[in-house]
């Protein structure tokens, strides 16, 4: 019977290999305990009558841990953690002291809004945003026929 040879496809990008390498080592070791590190948390947006709905999961973070601000047409989300593990010995001596912080941002255009009246919760994890539209702003719709 034929061993299986592994072959390379010729339009494999060995940088490419190697940065989704550099990629998967950091992602399991140095950052794993902020999720899926270095992508930012996911969320979904609804748009109903009168307001949208932002839906954003941050499992792990507490109130105190999330800022949330409207600049100008921008909402900015920013969920920020700092640990710190210390470990001693039956004396009181530190054999052992690790340190991470991280900060996830998420930036979105928003416009027509009425920022006085936005509310957040967060309940189980999940930050949720209702963010009333500014009355009068309805903008029409109109199809344009390609011709």
């Amino acid at each position: 019977m034929f061993d299986l040879i592994p072959f390379r496809r010729r339009n494999d990008d060995p940088f490419g290999q190697m940065l989704k390498s550099f990629h998967d080592m950091v992602d399991t070791s140095f950052l794993s305990s902020f999720g899926s590190s270095m992508q930012p948390f996911r969320t979904d947006i609804r748009e109903e009558d009168g307001k949208y709905l932002v839906e954003a999961e941050l499992p792990g973070f507490a109130k105190e841990d999330i800022d949330i601000q409207v600049q100008g047409n921008e909402l900015i989300i920013r969920a920020k953690r700092n640990e710190m593990v210390e470990q001693k010995d039956d004396e009181g001596r530190m054999i052992r002291q690790e340190r991470r912080a991280g900060e996830f941002v998420r930036r979105f255009y928003v416009d027509h809004i009425d920022e006085e009246n936005i509310k957040a919760r967060l309940e189980n994890g999940v930050l949720r945003l209702d963010i009333p539209k500014r009355p009068g702003d309805e903008q029409s719709r109109r199809r344009i026929q390609i011709d």
